[in-house]
């Protein structure tokens, strides 16, 4: 992000009272949250194509199924 973004984004956040304020903290932990959830899921997806294993689905719900089904690495220890 640009400079110039960061203090147009401050410069509009000095202006908006505090329990609007909340709502914006709210709302960016629930982006934060989103994409540390796709960052894990595509993670997983690159890993599953690496492995030689191969998974033979017959629909989208059964492949999203047995990659969710997948042990994660904390798991396996």
């Amino acid at each position: 992000m640009k400079p110039m973004e960061i203090s147009e984004i401050d410069e509009m956040l000095n202006k908006l009272p505090e329990d609007r304020l909340q709502e914006v903290r709210d709302f960016i932990g629930f982006l934060l949250e989103r994409e540390k959830k796709h960052h894990a899921f595509v993670e997983r997806v690159l890993k599953a194509e690496q492995e030689h294993d191969s998974i033979i689905c017959n629909s989208v719900e059964e492949a999203m199924q047995a990659i969710l089904n997948t042990p994660d690495d904390d798991d396996e220890a």
